[in-house]
């Protein structure tokens, strides 16, 4: 297992100095980290991501930092709602999407990763959400970024959540099989998938997506998560309810090498909850 950090959780110590791209990379490497996932307008300030700034020069400046600090990008991030009810919205994200893959191909980047949105403005979880009409809308939206992807070699990643709009396994497998394409794959966040009520189940929940994803599962997030007031609270690895050893038997033994990103991580915990996994790897 190749375990990362979401860049921007790098140098997150709460002040308002902004990070350059590069210091962020240099330390995440100094703190033991092999890969990292990426998301550009929150690890670049004062740049509008558009399709206009995915150029070819971005790509190579992109594939300099990191080969310089001997860190792969184990996923660009681009997580825009391809559910929002506005086609000329939709067809502005699609773009965006077109350029990422570009700028992925270029920079060596082996996967774009994004979620599954909801049906909405807000890109919030409601009454419609779970509807088929809503995952039908969504199918519809992502299949020329699929597409796109073909053209580019470029896997492009779903992460199944509870709150959106692909939300458990079996959901996330009729997505798979209605697009049909080896370059549409998944992100396995094991917490995403749990929510109040099946949280108490979530050996049996977890365990379930990992017996029918396994095939399609291209990477991983890993955090875990506390409760409070009746809601799930996200918290870096190692300081909530989570027990990982289920998990990382799996991937130890059907997912070697795969990359594996920490999340909700800050200064304070991200060496420590590296560490956590780590020796938890090692002794299972």
């Amino acid at each position: 297992m190749r375990i990362g950090i979401r860049l921007h959780d790098v140098n997150a110590d709460g002040t308002r100095e902004q990070k350059s791209l590069e210091s962020r990379a240099a330390t995440a490497r100094q703190e033991g980290f092999s890969c990292v996932h990426l998301a550009l307008a929150k690890c670049i300030q004062n740049v509008k991501f558009d399709n206009a700034a995915l150029t070819e020069g971005l790509a190579a400046y992109i594939r300099r930092v990191f080969q310089k600090n001997d860190l792969d990008i184990a996923v660009l991030g681009c997580y825009l709602n391809l559910a929002h009810p506005d086609g000329e919205t939709v067809r502005e994200f699609q773009s965006r999407y077109y350029g990422n893959l570009r700028v992925a191909s270029l920079a060596g980047i082996g996967m774009v990763g994004t979620e599954t949105g909801a049906p909405n403005v807000a890109y919030q979880y409601d009454a419609f959400t779970h509807s088929p009409e809503a995952f039908h809308t969504f199918l519809r939206n992502l299949e020329p970024v699929v597409e796109c992807a073909e053209r580019y070699g470029v896997t492009i990643a779903i992460e199944p959540v509870w709150k959106h709009i692909v939300w458990n396994a079996d959901r996330a497998l009729e997505a798979l099989r209605s697009i049909g394409s080896q370059n549409l794959r998944i992100i396995f966040d094991p917490v995403n998938l749990l929510c109040a009520e099946n949280a108490d189940k979530r050996d049996q929940v977890i365990g379930e997506a990992m017996d029918k994803l396994c095939d399609h599962i291209a990477m991983v997030h890993l955090k875990d998560f506390t409760r409070r007031n009746g809601e799930l609270i996200s918290v870096a690895a190692g300081t909530g309810e989570m027990d990982y050893r289920p998990i990382l038997r799996f991937l130890k033994a059907r997912k070697p090498f795969i990359q594996a990103t920490l999340e909700n991580t800050s200064n304070k915990n991200a060496v420590s909850s590296r560490e956590f996994l780590q020796n938890l790897y090692e002794t299972i």
